[in-house]
């Protein structure tokens, strides 16, 4: 019988016996896997920490005691033991429960997260407060390797060592982020061993030493130092004992009653304790540990092989859709129980054991099977779709490289999300990763240019709002020309709130000097590339997770900076659009074209410098002006051109007609998770959306089509809530 459905909560799982543990945590892996088969997801992180999210909710009782999830990606297997497994077959979908914590779905769920590296922070608030209040709550926060070298994560290790808060840190080192981490933190962590008898002998030696008459106290202050020399001899965790953190490590990361017995130690222990644990990125299922970047985010590869999963009357996966093949690393061969191999500490990959090998027992996935090669149909599928523009960016990124040896390619711990390991793979010694540390690439890249290299950091828009600070101090007042590629710009999908790329354009329009551009299409990009490094100031290209629309090769040129374009002409109303959302643009336009209306589009290419003689040029006489943008309306595009119309209605009466709709996304909500295509549809942002917009605002100018009477909005297109 599946003991995962009988759930109720946390709770439930002190009351089962060792067996049945082991059952659950190969069911909870049955039930992610074939979820994330239909929905994606983060797949190879969640797999990873089963037995250690079993281990945290048998120790401690949440929801009174807390449990951070640092990033939140690897919380699935959490989502699944608080209460959310009937409804996880919604995962990521519109309405359904999202892919990192949320505290709307649980009080299980401490804070919502999404960013790398916030956890230690988050944690040592909530202990501070608990300390300050007197309470009893115990604290613990699950962070991985890659966050861990975060400048953010850092300063908090510092605070936390300083305070000496009571708070269990647990290290989940599976010496991967979403590309594996690079620094030397990382070869740090990769070289850490195991020193439990000095850990376990520690403080009974210093009560023994301390009691001895007369020369008790001498003598514990004498053997402290020669002690404190060993570890720094002998113990790489010194790093965090000098920061005032007890160490203990490496633990096996799927020995789950290992893991129970060190927390339950750990948390008895006075101060912070981190406890370096040990995983397989995707344990349990062998081509997630094989291809562990592949199978680490929301665009998974094919997964053929897996059954297909049940599908409810709403149209969502059955969360317990059944699962076998021999693609599912089966428990009894693939994780070690107790008493077996896992308990000797897992050595790093290069060690001669083969990567995520146990040591001495050659590769830990013994036992598992390959999936196979992926379908014809997955093929055909993957062959019909337009290269994305992050392809399309990196290629021409690599052409411009061959010819000019000043380009170096920056980003944080994103080579392949951002497409720079294409780059990598030809120019290894110009390519530099710095792990997840937005601040520090951006810092970086101002030095590099400050020396006269032209370098290009390429970041996700949601993770470019961490390093705002060096935008402004370190690129923008030095004016340097660095160019800032702002992949996954607008909205993004099914990561929901803490990932949408829609906050950048205006956090940039007010940076002084900063010109930002975003292309209609993948062959425009192509061109703003080039348009980029041929000018001497800090640029910032836009562009979406989207695959092209694959319009026909053109060659790319060097674009004058701050001039758009028209596209078509018309006499009563002026589109004018930034960035892909202009496709739409058309679209809308040609709806509202077979109604009578004429329409025209202009292309700005520049939400900053604007062009803003043709903006003038083509919204006289209008009676309306409409500003498109995948972004939010404050502060931002639309507010530009409205603030260069406004500024010409007070000179020219010809102005003074011409009224403004700005269309994007609402400020006063984050937008949720949901499919792009379901999201724009939600905000009105897809062309039938924005046609409806356009004609509620001509409505209510009482404006009529060219030689035509007033048109009626219909039901469907009249004003609906911005909070849905």
């Amino acid at each position: 019988m599946a003991i995962l459905p009988t759930l109720r909560g946390p709770s439930d799982l002190r009351g089962l016996t060792d067996d049945q543990l082991n059952s659950l945590a190969a069911e909870m892996r049955e039930c992610i896997i074939s979820t994330v088969a239909k929905t994606g997801g983060h797949l190879g992180s969640s797999l990873g920490v089963v037995e250690l999210t079993l281990a945290l909710h048998r120790v401690l009782e949440s929801p009174r005691d807390r449990i951070v999830w640092d990033t939140g990606h690897q919380a699935y297997a959490h989502k699944l033991l608080t209460g959310r497994f009937d409804r996880f077959g919604t995962l990521r979908q519109l309405g359904g429960i999202g892919g990192f914590p949320r505290r709307a779905e649980s009080e299980h769920d401490v804070f919502d997260g999404g960013h790398a590296g916030t956890g230690l922070s988050i944690a040592q608030g909530l202990a501070t407060a608990r300390d300050m209040r007197h309470s009893m709550e115990r604290i613990a926060v699950v962070v991985g390797d890659a966050a861990l070298i975060s400048g953010l994560s850092l300063e908090a290790l510092n605070d936390i060592g300083h305070r000496q808060t009571q708070l269990l840190i647990v290290l989940n080192d599976n010496a991967m982020s979403i590309s594996p981490t690079v620094g030397a933190f990382s070869q740090y962590f990769s070289t850490l061993k195991l020193s439990s008898a000095w850990k376990q002998s520690k403080t009974a030696y210093d009560r023994i030493v301390e009691s001895l008459p007369v020369v008790g106290r001498p003598a514990l202050s004498l053997s402290r130092r020669i002690r404190r020399m060993v570890v720094n001899f002998a113990q790489p965790g010194q790093l965090f004992e000098d920061l005032g953190i007890t160490y203990l490590g490496v633990i096996p990361g799927h020995n789950r009653r290992g893991l129970e017995h060190i927390f339950r130690a750990a948390l008895d222990v006075p101060g912070p304790v981190l406890v370096h644990v040990r995983t397989r990125k995707g344990a349990g299922y062998r081509p997630a540990e094989r291809d562990q970047i592949g199978f680490h985010g929301a665009a998974l590869p094919p997964m053929p092989g897996l059954p297909e999963p049940r599908v409810t009357p709403d149209g969502h996966v059955a969360a317990h859709a059944p699962l076998s093949g021999p693609a599912l690393a089966r428990k009894e061969s693939a994780m070690p129980q107790p008493g077996g191999s896992d308990e000797a500490p897992v050595e790093p990959s290069g060690n001669g054991t083969g990567n995520g090998s146990v040591s001495g027992n050659g590769n830990a996935s013994a036992g598992t099977a390959d999936m196979g090669t992926p379908s014809e149909a997955a093929r055909a599928s993957a062959a019909t779709r337009p290269p994305n523009y992050t392809y399309h960016f990196a290629r021409e990124l690599i052409d411009l490289a061959r010819v000019d040896r000043r380009i170096v390619a920056v980003t944080a711990g994103m080579p392949t999300g951002t497409g720079l390991h294409l780059f990598e793979a030809e120019f290894p010694d110009r390519f530099i990763d710095v792990g997840i540390a937005e601040q520090h690439a951006v810092a970086l890249s101002a030095g590099m240019a400050l020396a006269g290299e032209r370098p290009v950091v390429a970041l996700y828009s949601t993770f470019l709002q961490r390093a705002f600070d060096q935008e402004v101090h370190d690129v923008c007042q030095n004016d340097l020309p660095v160019v800032i590629a702002v992949d996954r710009a607008g909205l993004v999908g099914e990561d929901g709130t803490s990932h949408q790329g829609i906050f950048t354009i205006p956090s940039q329009r007010q940076l002084p000097g900063m010109v930002i551009a975003s292309p209609k299409d993948e062959q425009e990009l192509r061109s703003l590339v080039r348009t980029a490094f041929a000018q001497d100031h800090p640029f910032a290209l836009h562009y979406p997770r989207d695959p092209g629309f694959g319009v026909p090769v053109v060659e790319p040129k060097i674009l004058p900076v701050g001039v758009g374009e028209m596209l078509r002409e018309g006499r009563q109303v002026l589109i004018v659009g930034f960035g892909p959302i202009v496709e739409r643009g058309r679209q809308a336009a040609d709806i509202l074209e077979k109604e009578g209306w004429s329409v025209g589009l202009l292309n700005a290419r520049f939400a900053k410098p604007l062009d803003r003689q043709l903006i003038l040029d083509q919204a006289r006489g209008k009676t309306l002006v409409v500003t498109l943008e995948e972004s939010v309306v404050t502060g931002g595009f639309g507010s530009g051109v409205l603030e260069v119309l406004e500024e010409a209605r007070v000179a020219d009466p010809a102005y003074r007609n011409v009224a403004v709709r700005i269309v994007g996304i609402p400020a006063e909500t984050f937008v949720e998770h949901g499919s792009v295509d379901q999201l724009r549809r939600l905000l009105r942002l897809d062309a039938p959306g924005i046609a409806d917009q356009i004609r509620e605002t001509l409505v209510r100018l009482r404006a009529t089509p060219a030689g035509g009477e007033p048109v009626a909005v219909p039901a469907a297109a009249r004003p609906r809530s911005r909070t849905a």
